[in-house]
């Protein structure tokens, strides 16, 4: 196994070390490169092992390019396992709420440097979920080629290994809970920060828009100065396959469940637009390649990781009861719809 294209994977495993007695750590899949080489794809967890307790699923490096996603997940899970040294409330915290991290889901990507995964499909593409609407041209995934950007993998194929592997730590840990939530890092969208929640196949809404407008309230509510653009995926385009699209509708299955997933889409625009030589390189165009840049990301976003933990542990506080969800959901339409 040569982890040396993976300074990422390497830390990561670093940490798991550190963690020694906080952490449970297990491979989900092994991924083969073309070359022989093998990546581990890492699940680790902390916190409570209730099934009662509500849980909270962090994800990263789904698309190889991005390596800022995965970077934003490693550095919060190093920050827990530090602060787990001496932070009394955070081992208080740990004891009602379940944290899940898949920093790095395509692992094999990242090596090869491709948004794909080394068979050339794109892991949010490649989800048994058809749009219902007219998507972009490519963009919105494509059975034409593997050479092309977005393609979906063969129809009627099972998904691929990676998304196999993301799919059953997200059933197992997270949809099997009365209240759960996730985040998937990714960067390459706009100038803006944005946070966007199913669904990218279809403009309707989802069946818990009024929980997740709630959720946005807390937020504002509670970080009033924050830059992120909150909104359905759906508002700037459609898409094929999105696997979370198919997650949160497996999720929608049992009632009385609640399963909330988000996607951090970092606007990579802004880092070219103050260093347009970035354009000039393939992982500059989704990466902060200057190290102050890249430091001030993984910070900036510290705060959101930290507030679904929190948001987690407190959502019987926050969730709508059943005579205000009607008008929370009305609120919502006018808001995003």
């Amino acid at each position: 196994m040569n982890q040396s294209k993976l300074p990422e994977l390497v830390a990561l495993e670093r940490i798991i070390e550190l963690g020694d007695g906080w952490l449970q750590a297990r491979v989900a899949c092994v991924v083969n490169l073309p070359n022989g080489e093998t990546y581990p794809v890492h699940v680790i967890t902390l916190g409570s092992d209730s099934p009662d307790v509500p849980a909270v699923g962090y994800f990263g490096g789904v698309h190889g390019l991005e390596r800022i996603g995965a970077g934003v997940v490693i550095a919060y899970l190093q920050s827990l396992v530090m602060r787990l040294q001496w932070d009394s409330s955070l081992r208080s915290q740990l004891e009602s709420v379940r944290l899940v991290f898949m920093p790095i889901v395509n692992p094999g990507g990242m090596a090869m440097g491709t948004r794909a995964n080394p068979l050339g499909v794109d892991l949010m593409r490649n989800a048994p979920v058809e749009a219902r609407e007219q998507v972009p041209f490519l963009v919105g995934g494509q059975r034409f080629s593997a050479g092309l950007p977005w393609y979906r993998g063969l129809k009627n194929k099972a998904m691929e290994l990676e998304n196999q592997a993301l799919c059953e730590v997200v059933s197992t840990e997270l949809l099997s809970r009365k209240f759960s939530l996730s985040v998937d890092c990714h960067s390459g969208f706009g100038t803006s920060d944005r946070i966007w929640f199913p669904f990218a196949h279809t403009r309707a809404p989802i069946s818990h828009l009024a929980e997740m407008h709630a959720l946005k309230s807390i937020f504002v509510q509670s970080h009033s100065h924050h830059r992120y653009i909150i909104e359905p995926q759906s508002l700037q385009y459609l898409a094929h396959g999105d696997v979370w699209d198919y997650l949160y509708l497996q999720a929608s299955q049992h009632a009385e469940r609640i399963f909330l997933p988000l996607t951090l889409e970092m606007g990579s625009w802004l880092w070219v637009k103050k260093n347009p030589r970035q354009l000039f390189s393939r992982h500059g165009i989704f990466n902060p390649l200057i190290e102050h840049r890249q430091q001030r990301v993984l910070r900036q976003h510290q705060l959101l990781l930290d507030f679904l933990s929190r948001a987690a542990c407190g959502h019987h506080l926050w969730l709508p009861s059943h005579e205000a969800r009607a008008q929370q959901h009305v609120q919502a339409l006018e808001d995003w719809y």
